[in-house]
């Protein structure tokens, strides 16, 4: 019901805030700015989130072992992409988005939480 579509809504939306967050994540520390400190000054911006201002600094720290896991966030995007597909609705950032979190499984991530999709940037493994 209204329900069950109204959750594949707010997934839908966190894959994106996620993957942007990541995205940020990945270029404050590449450009050498102190990321903690660039994180909470956006987080009272425009961009602010709950998932940016709860997640930017374990993101930073590099710790996934928390939150909502990478397999359930998979099997609720495949719910809503083929949702999506029975109902008309493009979906080409959930798309692009699921196929990353399918990248994070694949380096051993299925059970680290969604943000991890900052390590799938950084490319690095199972710790």
């Amino acid at each position: 019901g209204s329900g069950q579509l109204t959750k594949m809504v707010n997934q839908i939306c966190v894959a994106g805030l996620v993957e942007g967050l990541a995205e940020g994540v990945a270029f404050a520390l590449n450009a050498g700015l102190d990321a903690s400190k660039v994180f909470e000054t956006t987080s009272q911006g425009a961009a602010g989130s709950w998932q940016m201002v709860n997640r930017h600094q374990t993101m930073i720290d590099d710790q996934y072992e928390h939150g909502f896991a990478v397999d359930w966030m998979r099997k609720d995007l495949d719910i809503c992409l083929n949702e999506a597909a029975r109902n008309g609705t493009p979906l080409p950032v959930t798309e692009q988005i699921n196929d990353f979190y399918r990248d994070i499984q694949a380096m051993g991530g299925g059970r680290w939480d969604t943000s991890s999709l900052l390590r799938r940037l950084q490319k690095k493994p199972e710790t």
